[in-house]
């Protein structure tokens, strides 16, 4: 059961107090995060930087509540995250989280519009098909509506990534190495975006990234070492 609290109205969005992750290996326990304090305001632009293995991409998993802390707490939007059962999680990620991966994680079998229909349409939404068709004109596929995921571009798979993730009006967005698989002028092309996109809709934004100039782009770097924030 998601609360209700005067702390929704905080400007606070997100509350990480003593934050640890740790995993069972062969070789015995292995401290991925430990102790992490981090608060982050709303309509915020934040950039997490880091060497690999130093907790980046489980920080954000257990901000958004994809995974579970070993010790600490996690507020978002007022709401009690590591205190919800995994529905519990899934309801408030539902309500408040968009997510862009590396990756893409686009639907092979769907069109762009499709694609970034879904999560409205799985919401019920009769407007759908519009809202899709407004986001996909706003990052430049209009031409584009009908392609397979396989008649894109790396960028314009990334695009309607993007559109995806903002159609739904998220008060929080995720993007786990935006431009990873991107080249640079592309790489800029969805940093532009994704800040435009974060101002119009006072969305906040945390992201991922081993990109100085992405970083630099943002109002704040938190950078982590060996599962620490320096």
């Amino acid at each position: 059961m998601i609360e209700t609290r005067a702390e929704n109205d905080s400007r606070q969005i997100i509350i990480a107090r003593n934050l640890s992750k740790t995993v069972a290996t062969s070789e015995g326990p292995l401290t991925i995060l430990s102790g992490i304090d981090l608060v982050i305001d709303s309509g915020a632009s934040i950039a997490i930087m880091g060497t690999s293995g130093s907790g980046k991409t489980t920080l954000i998993s257990l901000l958004a509540g994809l995974d579970t802390p070993t010790a600490g707490s996690i507020r978002l939007h007022g709401q009690p995250l590591t205190e919800m059962d995994e529905d519990g999680r899934a309801e408030l990620r539902n309500q408040l989280i968009g997510f862009v991966f590396q990756s893409f994680q686009l639907l092979p079998g769907l069109t762009a519009l499709e694609n970034v229909m879904l999560p409205l349409e799985l919401a019920g939404d009769r407007q759908a098909r519009q809202a899709a068709e407004a986001l996909l004109q706003r990052v430049g596929l209009t031409q584009r509506l009908t392609h397979l995921p396989k008649q894109l571009s790396g960028g314009e798979q990334q695009r309607v990534a993007l559109a995806r993730a903002f159609v739904t009006r998220p008060t929080i967005l995720f993007a786990d190495e935006p431009t990873g698989n991107l080249d640079s002028n592309t790489g800029q092309h969805i940093i532009d975006l994704l800040l435009e996109l974060n101002q119009e809709h006072n969305t906040t934004l945390v992201l991922v990234t081993h990109d100085m100039a992405l970083a630099s782009l943002c109002q704040r770097i938190i950078r982590l070492e060996a599962g620490n924030i320096l």
